[in-house]
């Protein structure tokens, strides 16, 4: 495994790991050590006293330092991040992003922020963050994936119902 597959299984890992220790309750059995191994999302969910496990699905969107991002000159940065802002409230809005905000304390600075889709897909998910103009312009990329959590262990209030 390269060491940025390394990075995201452990991304991936720890939020998945991170909805179990949301909720005061889980036990072990609710939610067991994840493997190594980014193939978590291939298998069966474990089964246990209370029958199998279900999942939520959501679309992560990792934004990372664009191609262009040192190339931008000052003036047009906060038009751009204004114009950012508006996306990711837009997608709000709407009920397409669920949880989105800026990362600080990471070791790797080319991760700067994530946004939680519950849209159905990747395809979807990458579709709507490329339409944000700090991805069009070059200041941002996307990484997409599927995140999945034990169903019932993280809620987000805040988080509209989905526009048709």
């Amino acid at each position: 495994m390269s060491p940025r597959q390394t990075a995201r299984a452990s991304l991936a890992a720890s939020l998945l790991l991170a909805g179990c220790a949301a909720s005061p309750s889980a036990s072990a059995e609710r939610c067991p050590e994840v493997p190594a191994s980014p193939a978590i999302a291939q298998t069966a969910p474990p089964a246990s006293a209370d029958g199998p496990m279900e999942f939520e699905k959501y679309q992560l969107v990792l934004l990372r330092r664009g191609p262009r991002a040192t190339e931008i000159p000052e003036g047009e940065l906060e038009a751009i991040q204004k114009a950012h802002i508006a996306h990711l409230d837009k997608m709000a809005e709407e009920g397409a992003i669920v949880a989105a905000g800026p990362f600080d304390d990471q070791m790797d600075d080319s991760f700067r922020g994530m946004c939680l889709y519950r849209v159905g897909s990747v395809d979807e998910a990458r579709a709507l963050a490329e339409q944000d103009p700090a991805v069009k312009a070059g200041r941002l990329r996307v990484e997409v994936m599927t995140w999945m959590t034990a169903k019932g262990y993280v809620a987000f209030p805040k988080a509209k119902p989905r526009k048709p």
